[in-house]
Parts: C-alpha cells; structure tokens; sequence
C-alpha cells in the first residue's frame, strides 16, 4: 500500500529494554545450564512459551486467532480492517540445543512493535499482525517450518497431523493436548505484507562490522546422495594400477562440490556432511562410498549450472576410472527471491534511521520462505556472536537487537501506513 502519512515519525525509536527483558523472560521457559533453551514443539513447554506471548499479546490489546495447525494470529486493529494486515512473526519453538534469540527474537521484536505503537498513541492505516508458527524447527517433527508450510498450502494439514515424534505421538494429539487446535482454516487469513526479524545464524555480518542485513533472497538448496560403486580387495597385495578404489574416485568429486560452489560466487555453497564407506576397515581398499552433497545458491538457474557442472565432472571421473557412480537427487527447496518493494521498505527503514547495513541473503531456511508464496515478504538480519546459532551459547547484543527492531517498526509503518 505504502501509504503517506503526515505524521512525523524520524524520532520513533522501540524500546529496546523493553524486547530484551521479554526475551530474557521468554528464554526461561525450557533454560537449559549452559545458557539455552530447550523447549520443543507441542510440548509443555511450548505451551507454556504460546500461554506468555499470548498474554502479552492481549495486555497489549491484540485480538488472537488461532489457525488448525497451531499458528497464531495477534492483531492489533488499523483504521480500515478491510484490508489485509501487514504482519511479522516467525517461531517460538527451539532446537534441543537451541539458545534465546533464533525465532523468538521475530516474535518479540513484533510484540515490541505493537507495544511501541500503543505507547505514542500512533493508528495505522491497515491492521497490524504478530504471527509465531508451530514446529518451524522441526527437531520433534518433520517436515521443517511446518506451520507456515500448511499456512502456504506447500504440504497437506492431514500429513502435518499424521506427523509422528520418536515416541509415536502425533502432530495433531499434541496439538489438541496442549490446546492449540484453531478452528481457522490454515492459508485463509489474509496476509498484506510479511517481515520477519531474524538473527543472522551466519558470521557475514559481525566480519564486516555491520549492523543491519537487508536480506534480498533464501538460497534455493539441493541434496543428493552419490555412490560410487568399486571392488573391495586386500591393501597389501593389490597393486595400485589394479585397484577399483571407490573412495579414492569419490573424494575426487566430494572436492569437485567445492571446486564448483568456489565458482559460483558469492552466493554459492557446497558441502559434503556425510560420507559411508564400505567395508570400513583398515586393511581392504574401500569397495563402495556413499556421500552426501549439499548444493546451493541464490537464483534457480545458478543451482541448475551447478548441478550440471558437478554431474558432467562426476561422468568424466566414471568413464576415466571405469567406475560407476550414481547421483541421486533427495531434497530440492528452489531459491526465493523476496519482494523488491518489501526489500525496498527494509532499506529505506535502514537508511533513515541511520545504521550500517549490507544487502545478504539467508542460507537458512525461515518461515518467510513459505509466506512469500502467498504475500509479499521481506526479512531483516542482525549479527550474532560469532555467527553461532542452534547452540545454547547463541547470543547477540542487545543494540543490534533494538536497531533489527527499529527497522523493523519503520518498514511495517511504510506498508501499514500511519494516520496523521
């Protein structure tokens, strides 16, 4: 909408000891020793984490939805509630490891929004949303981000329910046990605009001393698994020139996977995580290798390029070796390029309020992956220490907390509009 508001707002800040005490306060429910939080999703102490912000929520005012798989919905009213809200949001949920700030700083940061707004007595135009969604982890239950991924109609709400933990219970028994069973027709709720303010879970920001990400895209991702099929045979008496050395040929194209991200950037990525060799022992030349590679990049076509650059390299190292080596494709999550109006609103907030930033992408992925296949999206970044995230030692200041804040509070304010 990006409406003009005659209102004065260059002196708006949050209240940045405000967000940090509501995080801090947050984190304790499911602290862990080391400093983190462990509270996972559709447990007690998720439903303990949903009972607080929710009451927050309507100390606040808010209005609370709840949709048929978890997610929910707090709404502070606009002048004109026809239109769609511009919302934030992103999850509450941890990892068993996980620490203070990956998803809650999202949620809380909107919370302090909203909080913000009622302080100065400021009405949008359109309504205002803070939205947290269930099991974006996906540490108790797969698939990943899987609220959001219903919300977007990415996935069915029958297979999210039928999603069982290692215990055998499912998604929509814990649901119904911890009361978070919304009559709300997941994807139905309207949605005019959505930023979310995440940690960065990377080290690019803190290296270049920068205090805001204008984030512009997610890294699409592929994951395949390669076998390379040889001979086993004895170490001593198989001479070199005779041998069929499966790993031998597959560390050549587990490098090759580097070689290509190297190629590819600045965007691109390539790993190796995983690697099982056959028979695994010491004395016989390894007979068969299967490894994992993890491709990724910033645009669907660059990812297209390197897939073919990697299978061309692994059938040139088959045919030369006489080896055969097979590449499965497992997983495929395209690249998603976020809004450029929304992106715009993020940088113009950056800009006018005075802070560092630098134009990145996100190699993780949000929530906002799966809502901006619905509505316009953006996301804001904010260093953490050392880059370090799903860690209980996760930690970020609260300076750069309070600016991702701020941002995010003025590029909301530019889509929601404020009435002057």
């Amino acid at each position: 909408m990006n409406t003009t508001s005659s209102a004065d707002l260059s002196g708006v800040r949050v209240n940045g000891a405000r967000l940090w005490a509501s995080l801090m306060r947050l984190a304790e429910i499911g602290a862990t020793p080391k400093g983190g939080v462990c509270r996972l999703a559709l447990t007690e102490l998720d439903r303990q984490g949903r009972d607080l912000v929710v009451g927050w929520a309507r100390e606040a005012g808010m209005t609370v939805t709840v949709d048929q798989i978890g997610n929910v919905f707090m709404r502070r009213a606009g002048r004109n509630n026809a239109l769609p809200p511009i919302m934030t949001g992103s999850h509450i949920d941890t990892q068993p490891t996980g620490g203070k700030f990956d998803g809650n700083y999202g949620v809380l940061a909107g919370l302090e929004v909203v909080r913000t707004l009622n302080d100065l007595g400021l009405e949008t135009e359109a309504p205002i949303e803070v939205a947290f969604w269930t099991n974006e982890e996906g540490s108790r239950f797969v698939p990943v981000m899987m609220g959001s991924g219903v919300f977007a109609k990415a996935f069915s709400l029958e297979h999210a329910y039928a999603a069982q933990d290692t215990e055998g219970h499912t998604v929509k028994d814990e649901l119904a046990r911890i009361g978070y069973i919304g009559a709300e027709v997941p994807g139905q709720h309207p949605v005019g605009a959505y930023f979310e303010a995440h940690i960065e879970q990377g080290p690019v920001l803190e290296d270049h001393g920068i205090t805001i990400g204008v984030v512009e895209a997610v890294l699409g991702i592929r994951w395949y698994d390669c076998t390379v099929t040889g001979m086993e045979a004895h170490a001593g008496p198989t001479p070199m020139g005779l041998r069929q050395d499966a790993l031998q040929v597959a560390t050549r194209i587990m490098q090759e996977v580097v070689a290509v991200a190297m190629d590819h950037q600045p965007h691109g990525r390539g790993t190796v995580g995983m690697v099982q060799v056959h028979p695994n022992s010491r004395n016989v030349i390894p007979g068969r290798v299967k490894f994992s590679m993890d491709l990724r990049n910033v645009s669907n076509e660059l990812l297209d390029q390197m897939d073919a650059e990697i299978r061309a390299f692994a059938a040139a190292v088959a045919e030369e070796s006489g080896l055969r080596v097979e590449i499965e494709e497992v997983s495929h999550y395209p690249a998603v390029p976020f809004e450029a109006g929304c992106v715009a609103a993020v940088r113009r907030a950056t800009q006018a309020l005075g802070y560092s930033h630098m134009p990145c992408v996100s190699g993780a992925g949000h929530d906002a992956v799966y809502v901006a296949r619905l509505a316009p999206a953006g996301m804001i970044f904010v260093p953490c220490k050392d880059g370090i995230s799903h860690n209980e030692i996760e930690d970020a200041q609260p300076a750069h907390l309070e600016a991702g804040c701020n941002v995010l509070l003025h590029a909301m304010l530019d889509r929601a509009g404020v009435v002057g």
